[in-house]
């Protein structure tokens, strides 16, 4: 059975962890499945992403008897398995020049948790929970946990989300500005395609540069953030899109953007 699943349709990708008997918990091959499949986004033809999961869970994170399996071998060092399975998974996420939805429809910890902070647009269900999950066997937060978590919630937060191991709402987590929207259960994969499609309509050449720019922005200056905001502007002002734009707002019509 693949532990995770792809379907295209209308330009949007779905990537579904497929290992809901284990909660979704990744062992370093399914990992090495999503990093596949987030390498296959790259394709011109695909303008959003879903990244989703099936059964009660959203992703339990590591699956801990993979490592402890592991660690029978004396040269194991868990640096290992960050550095090959969840590492490439955070930077093709943000790397990725298109949006990047996260369906969380129950519960997403530890790893699995920072991997869903990690996309553009996280729509969770009443059901979901948030919860680290790293301190209760003395590990930190890793999947880009200490980047993340700081920025979205605040550095009090984090401290608290991390040491406490204290478990959020989907309501909580909006509140505190962690993820996009929460919505009722059964509502939850509407509500995910009807964003993935109107994303996938825009002009997602922008979308990639603007990604661009708000990575860069965690580390810039102001002033190196205005001048790579107007070098990356001159790039969206050369593209397809923006000249439909312009065309489509003067001819007084709907626009139709190719992502190019």
């Amino acid at each position: 059975m693949a532990l995770i699943l792809k379907n295209l349709h209308n330009n949007i990708l779905t990537i579904t962890l497929n290992r809901p008997e284990k909660y979704n918990s990744f062992t370093e091959p399914m990992a090495l499945e999503l990093q596949d499949a987030l390498k296959e986004a790259e394709d011109k033809t695909i303008r959003c992403v879903i990244i989703n999961a099936n059964g009660k869970a959203f992703c339990g994170g590591q699956d801990l008897p993979e490592v402890t399996q592991k660690a029978e071998n004396t040269s194991y060092k868990l640096s290992e398995t960050v550095r090959v399975s969840y590492n490439p998974i955070i930077t093709a996420i943000r790397e990725l020049p298109k949006p990047v939805i996260c369906a969380v429809q129950g519960t997403a910890a530890g790893a699995g948790a920072n991997i869903a902070l990690a996309c553009d647009i996280v729509i969770a269900s009443g059901q979901a929970v948030f919860i680290q999950a790293f301190s209760k066997i003395g590990l930190i937060p890793d999947s880009g946990g200490t980047w993340f978590l700081p920025r979205l919630a605040g550095f009090a937060r984090a401290n608290a989300l991390y040491m406490l191991d204290e478990k959020l709402t989907a309501e909580q987590a909006v509140e505190l500005g962690m993820i996009y929207k929460s919505t009722e259960h059964d509502q939850l994969e509407q509500e995910v395609q009807k964003a993935a499609s109107y994303l996938a309509s825009m002009p997602t050449k922008g979308f990639g540069l603007y990604k661009k720019a708000i990575n860069r922005s965690m580390n810039n200056s102001l002033q190196d953030q205005l001048e790579l905001e107007a070098d990356l502007q001159s790039v969206a002002g050369e593209s397809d899109d923006y000249n439909e734009g312009v065309t489509a707002f003067l001819e007084k019509r709907a626009p139709k953007f190719r992502g190019s």
